[in-house]
């Protein structure tokens, strides 16, 4: 059990069965009151986000969450496949838990799994990720003034805008 006064910005606990991460707490003293903790939750598998105030002298259940380093394989239907590094071991991951972040995807980039309790709940990709442009019209002669943007596609089908020159 950890204290809510412990509770940190990136720690993970359970509440009423559910895993969250604190994406923020704040100690809190009105005066002449008791102390508490106003927290801001994300729910690590639906996503939502909650405010929840605790008592200063109350405790929360830790969760289990680790990391496993995993090479980006291929698409196959609705899942992601990727090999675990340290292993080999293949593992499916669902387009749900990727969403939009699946365009920063190229075979054989290399990132990090989020487990928690043995079920892949995240994916964390690195910092700077280099993609090339597939495709763009080209700029017109004289179009040279201000910031003008034109649209991109990527090798990976996201479509950016990027300067005409």
């Amino acid at each position: 059990m950890l204290p809510v006064n412990d509770l940190r910005k990136g720690d993970a606990i359970i509440l009423d069965g559910e895993t969250y991460l604190v994406m923020d707490a704040h100690f809190h003293r009105a005066q002449q009151r008791k102390a508490n903790v106003r927290t801001k939750l994300k729910n690590m598998l639906k996503g939502n986000i909650v405010e929840k105030t605790f008592s200063s002298t109350e405790s929360v259940e830790e969760a289990d969450i680790s990391y496993r380093k995993a090479q980006y394989l291929y698409e196959e239907g609705n899942s992601y496949i990727f090999m675990i590094l340290d292993d080999y071991e293949q593992v499916h991951v669902d387009a749900e838990i990727l969403g939009n972040n699946k365009y920063y995807l190229l075979d054989n980039s290399e990132v990090d799994l989020q487990y928690i309790n043995d079920e892949v709940t995240a994916v964390r990709f690195p910092i700077h990720v280099v993609l090339g442009v597939a495709y763009t019209e080209p700029g017109f002669k004289g179009d040279t003034t201000g910031a003008t943007l034109k649209p991109a596609k990527l090798e990976t089908g996201m479509e950016v805008n990027v300067p005409l020159s």
